[in-house]
Parts: C-alpha cells; sequence; structure tokens
C-alpha cells in the first residue's frame, strides 16, 4: 500500500526512490511488525488473560512445568500474524504473486491454528482438532499455494530440486514436485508446532531462519550477486525479504511477551502459520533442503517424536523420557533456560551452515 504510494511519487520528488529498494523496505518491515506487536501486545494479552483464554498444559510433562504455566493466556500467535501480515501489506509489493501466496499460506494456517487452540481451550485438553481434520486443512491449504503458484506466477524454475554445496546437481521432479512441496509445508508447520514447548524456543529459532531467507532470496531475486553465487536467478523472489523482515520483527515483538516467565503462548495460531510460511518462502526461492539445515532444530524436534513413537509401537519402550526432544532434557532435571539458551546457540550454529552453502559450491 505504501510502497505503491511512495513509488508513484518518485517523478515528483526523488526522495521517495529510496522505496524502490528491497532492503530498506525489509527494514521498515522488521520496524513496524515490531511496533504493531508492541503496540497490541499488552491490551491482548489483558484481554486473553480476561477472558481466560488458556491451553491446557500436558499433564504428562515435569511438575514444575505444569504448576508454572498453568493459566498462561494463548493464542499469541493472533499478534504476530496481526504483525507480519499488516506490515508486509504495507511495505512490499503487492502486484507480486509470490507476497500473495505466501500471505495466503500465512493466514490460512493462522485459521486452522486458531481453531485447533479454540478446541483445545474449550474441550480442556491438549488435542484440539482431529489429527486427520488437521492434516486435511494444511493439505487443502498447501494444496491451493501450489496451484496458485503452478498456474499464476510464470516461475520457470518451480519444479526443481537444488542441491547445497553442489552447483551443478539438479533435479527436475516433475509431477513429484506437488508431493514434494507438500511435505515441506506440512512438516515445517507441525515442526515448529511441535518445538514451540518452552518459553522463547521456537521463537528465536524461527527469526534466524527467517533472517536468513531475507539474505537468500535478496541474492535469489538480484542477478548480479546470483551469478557471482552461482545460484539460480528467479526474477521477484527478491520481494519475499520484505515478507522475512516482517516475521522477524513480529517474532522479536512477540519474544517481549514470551521471555520467560511466559505472558502468553504462541498457541498452534503462530506456530502453524510461521512454519508453513517459512516452508512456501523456501519452495518459491528453491532452497528446500537449505530449510532443512538451517531450520535443523525443528527437524530434530520433529524425529524425536517419530522415534519415541516407533520405539513404543515397535517394542513396548520409550527412548526418551518424554518427546518432544526439549521435554526430555527437562525431565532430566535441566533448568527451562538451559535448554532454550542450548537449543538457540544450536539453531544459530545451523543458520550459519545454511547461509554457508551460499558460497561453498
Amino acid at each position: 500500500m505504501l510502497y505503491s504510494l511512495f513509488t508513484s511519487l518518485i517523478d515528483t520528488y526523488s526522495f521517495f526512490n529510496v522505496f524502490k529498494y528491497i532492503t530498506f523496505r525489509t527494514g521498515l518491515a522488521l520496524g513496524t511488525s515490531l511496533v504493531i506487536v508492541f503496540l497490541i501486545g499488552s491490551p491482548l494479552i489483558r484481554i486473553f488473560s480476561t477472558k481466560q483464554i488458556s491451553g491446557p498444559i500436558r499433564r504428562d510433562g515435569p511438575i514444575d512445568h505444569i504448576i508454572k504455566k498453568t493459566g498462561t493466556p494463548t493464542m499469541g500467535g493472533v499478534m504476530i500474524l496481526i504483525g507480519m501480515i499488516l506490515s508486509s501489506l504495507l511495505w512490499a509489493d503487492l502486484s507480486n504473486i509470490f507476497i500473495w501466496v505466501v500471505i495466503f499460506v500465512s493466514l490460512s494456517l493462522g485459521v486452522l491454528g486458531f481453531l485447533d487452540d479454540l478446541l483445545k481451550i474449550k474441550l480442556e485438553n491438549s488435542q484440539g482438532l482431529n489429527p486427520k481434520i488437521k492434516f486435511l486443512g494444511q493439505l487443502i491449504i498447501g494444496s491451493i499455494a501450489l496451484f496458485l503458484l503452478l498456474n499464476f506466477s510464470n516461475h520457470e524454475y518451480l519444479t526443481n530440486l537444488y542441491f547445497p554445496f553442489f552447483k551443478n546437481l539438479i533435479l527436475n521432479l516433475g509431477i513429484f514436485f506437488i508431493p514434494f512441496a507438500l511435505f515441506v509445508i506440512i512438516g515445517s508447520s507441525n515442526a515448529v508446532n511441535l518445538t514451540d514447548g518452552l518459553d522463547g524456543l521456537a521463537t528465536v529459532p524461527v527469526m534466524l531462519v527467517a533472517l536468513s531467507f531475507a539474505l537468500i532470496c535478496y541474492v535469489v531475486g538480484n542477478t548480479i550477486f546470483a551469478e557471482y553465487l552461482q545460484l539460480q536467478y528467479i526474477p521477484k523472489v527478491g520481494e519475499l525479504s520484505i515478507f522475512c523482515g516482517s516475521i522477524v520483527g513480529s517474532c522479536l515483538g512477540f519474544l517481549w511477551f514470551n521471555a520467560p516467565p511466559a505472558k502468553i503462548f504462541m498457541g498452534d495460531t503462530g506456530s502453524l502459520s510461521l512454519g508453513g510460511s517459512l516452508a512456501s518462502i523456501a519452495i518459491i526461492a528453491k532452497h528446500e533442503i537449505v530449510l532443512a539445515i538451517i531450520g535443523g532444530l525443528f527437524v530434530l524436534e520433529t524425529v524425536s517424536v517419530i522415534i519415541q513413537v516407533l520405539s513404543f509401537k515397535l517394542t513396548g519402550k520409550r527412548v526418551f523420557k518424554m518427546a518432544p526432544i526439549h521435554h526430555h532434557f527437562e525431565k532430566k532435571g535441566w533448568a527451562e533456560s538451559t535448554i532454550v539458551i542450548r537449543f538457540w546457540i544450536i539453531a544459530i550454529i545451523l543458520a550459519l551452515v545454511g547461509l554457508a552453502t551460499l558460497k561453498l559450491r
């Protein structure tokens, strides 16, 4: 909105030429979403607290965890969604189909997560939506997003799969692109959801992934940088850096309220939305495998759940004291802050490894 307004004034006032730069608007998107979340955060928390909108805590978790977190409001993802979507609408080029696809995915998965949170509160248990219905919702949302990309984006390289560290290793997935991309979207949204179990645990890794992809989208969408780094140049994908900036700003603002002891939880409203939006950005920028590297912490959490379930079904024994794996360390007696900070350190290292793939080819 503001992007269109200011760029229309360039011929009259040359100062407005600065709004043509993606880097400048990414910074504006970050700052705007941060301010929005700061402004609406406290009022929303008061409303949610008054209305007793608090999610149930798993009763099989550590006793200390149950005592401290019972009664804490949930659905804080609402403020994240408001911040990142409003900011993107203000500063992104709304003629860019990629922006609308990512907005659709984030908003739709946010609504699905909102319904899930609402059911948990109403039923007073941690189950929420029936897993089959939840999966079907994710499948439909992902399918619509892929339909839009395949039919309206003119993305010449959409069905290609690029492998990091190898400049010429490219696989055209053809019709297998659709199930692969759906796997990435659904897997990423659920992975962030599983990681969101301790105060601030998922928020910072999401910010790191978004920051990394802000850079990736910028260089992939720039002919000079793409050629220098031997990456596939994809026209118009640089605009997604602005959406990434809005994610960082919204999560940074949310972290103010979510830092231990959390005043509000993200809930499925935020985690499903953030995971899905990052996945759709990675698919458009053709860095799906790099997403798995940078977001390796989310992969680790998901794998721990899969191992736990398979082990119990096959042998009747559990590998971990509790899954996802962050709860395993809680059960071992680690302090929550220790787990969170150490997991953040892992996320930082993985982000650096993922970014290294841009140059090491």
